[in-house]
């Protein structure tokens, strides 16, 4: 498989998780949970199968987001445009990494839906997370496209 294969594989697989409906038992919470961080984890490999696909040509030895991604990081296009977009508190890039951040804490990227009585008026709308990934894979794939023909041209 190519990386450019590999990349979208993932991708993909992380779509079908988020696509999966739960079946309606007593586990529904849990398997939602299960299935959105499974997707996450799944947008992690992804991130880290682009980062390689797009750096192919500088032959990096390794190609953990964590590390490409850091300020003082290696100098590339490809690098230096995702550094941005991680500057950029609202942007998929962004939230993608705070979600990866809190997958790998004790408490997980999952949430539990409250059990908030529907009398109460909610005042602040909040995304599932399965609505955020969702928003960030559309982003990703999108960026993905347009740096994909940036670095064909090198």
């Amino acid at each position: 498989m190519t990386p450019r294969g590999r990349t979208n594989q993932l991708l993909y697989q992380a779509e079908l998780l988020l696509d999966t409906a739960a079946v309606d038992d007593e586990h529904v919470e849990a398997r939602r949970m299960a299935l959105e961080e499974g997707a996450l984890a799944l947008l992690e490999l992804a991130l880290n199968a682009a980062l390689r696909e797009l750096t192919e040509h500088a032959m990096l030895a390794q190609h953990d987001w964590r590390e490409l991604l850091r300020e003082d990081g290696r100098s590339l296009a490809e690098l230096e445009r995702l550094r941005e977009l991680a500057r950029r508190d609202e942007s998929w890039l962004a939230v993608l990494m705070q979600r990866l951040d809190a997958l790998q804490d004790v408490e997980g990227a999952a949430r539990r839906e409250s059990t908030v009585s529907p009398v109460l008026i909610s005042t602040a709308e909040r995304l599932s997370l399965a609505d955020e990934l969702r928003w960030c894979l559309g982003e990703f794939k999108r960026e993905l496209a347009g740096m994909r023909e940036t670095s064909y041209e090198w």
